[in-house]
């Protein structure tokens, strides 16, 4: 059995940090590791958990449970605690990291344009009427899918794939129309 060194961390015995992080390093890096999005990120949370750690030492309590157990219960928390935090806080990424590329707009002419507007209405209006709604609280009224499924009473999963048909619908609804006024035919 090893002899504890929070207990002498806890009083502030220089040499106590170095034998700490010499003993949990290891266990504090592999779970850091396994819970970080990146290398980068486990570096930090195991500084955080060490600091951490310091200052919690007198907590440490040897007739609850070993010392391993007390080191990694704490880094395991406050590993969670991070992953939590990136997920309501995720980074934001600079359009350059994105790797998204736009098209520049075709030069439509008017006409063009409201000819598109009144094709988008026609397909709109041939959806089914759950579909439609769905649809217009979602673009129109920039509602979620969960806003949208508490304020029609209607299963999230529900409006999910009534969304998804009704996009799919629309899109090649409007596919259609556009192929029947690029050769002259029957618009819809």
């Amino acid at each position: 059995m090893q002899v504890p060194i929070l207990p002498r961390v806890a009083r502030g015995e220089t040499n106590a940090i170095d034998d700490c992080l010499d003993r949990y390093g290891g266990l504090v890096w592999s779970l850091a590791c396994r819970l970080s999005p990146s290398s980068s990120d486990a570096e930090d949370a195991v500084q955080e958990i060490f600091v951490d750690l310091w200052r919690n030492a007198s907590r440490f309590r040897e007739d609850l449970g070993t010392e391993a157990t007390f080191v990694s219960t704490l880094a395991r928390r406050r590993l969670i605690d991070r992953q939590r935090k990136l997920r309501r806080n995720p980074e934001p990424l600079s359009i350059d990291e994105t790797g998204v590329e736009y098209a520049a707009p075709q030069s439509s002419s008017h006409m063009e344009l409201a000819e598109d507007g009144a094709r988008a209405t026609t397909c709109l209006e041939k959806l089914r009427q759950n579909e439609r709604e769905v649809l217009v609280l979602s673009i129109y009224h920039g509602l979620t899918q969960t806003r949208i499924a508490d304020r029609t009473g209607v299963p999230l999963g529900t409006v999910k794939t009534l969304i998804r048909r009704a996009l799919t619908q629309l899109r090649n609804c409007m596919q259609v129309g556009s192929r029947l006024h690029a050769e002259g035919g029957v618009q819809l």
